[in-house]
């Protein structure tokens, strides 16, 4: 997706630890265009897939996957990481280490939002070690859907959560695949 890939280079800014900020039109400040022709891309790349509902987890996911969700038109459904009065019991639950915060979240879904029969698509903006995608496809097997595919928005392929996740059978579409983060620069995945 070129348009996404140049914003990566234009704006993109490599942290220590392997770490790409994207704050300024991902995951902070958000570029709604790009959003929208995110969702426009994710909609095509599943288009044959069924997709009866979106999931993803709070909040990075929430942009690229509420535009995906209008453009193939279902609902999207967010995994919380923060408890909440209003959801403490017919949830499913799942642990999901973050790469970016070094820390584990359980995340939580309503039992009311996910059925039997349902084909879900999992969007995320990043994958790196695959942990909230697989926490994700957990959640989705837990309620006895099926997980249609999962859609990333950005893809650090050398880390090994793409390996992972295609391993399992796991249908995985990125956005942008990044090779390597070496010398402060962005190689990305021809």
């Amino acid at each position: 997706m070129e348009l996404l890939r140049n914003k990566v280079i234009a704006e993109g800014i490599v942290l220590p630890g392997n770490v790409l900020k994207v704050d300024s039109f991902l995951n902070h400040q958000m570029d709604p265009v790009l959003m929208q022709e995110i969702g426009r891309e994710f909609r095509t790349r599943f288009a044959e897939a069924g997709v009866t509902r979106v999931l993803t987890i709070e909040s990075s996911g929430i942009a690229p996957g509420i535009m995906t969700a209008l453009e193939i038109g279902v609902p999207l459904i967010f995994a919380r990481k923060q408890k909440s009065l209003t959801l403490t019991e017919d949830i499913f639950v799942e642990t999901a280490y973050s790469y970016t915060k070094q820390q584990s979240n359980d995340i939580t879904v309503s039992k009311k939002f996910i059925h039997p029969g349902d084909r879900v698509l999992v969007i995320d903006d990043f994958l790196a070690n695959g942990e909230a995608a697989f926490a994700l496809a957990r959640i989705v097997q837990q309620a006895g859907a099926e997980v249609a595919g999962i859609g990333i928005v950005i893809e650090k392929s050398f880390q090994p959560g793409a390996k992972l996740l295609t391993d399992e059978g796991y249908r995985l579409e990125s956005l942008v695949r990044i090779a390597g983060l070496e010398g402060g620069q962005v190689q990305f995945v021809d």
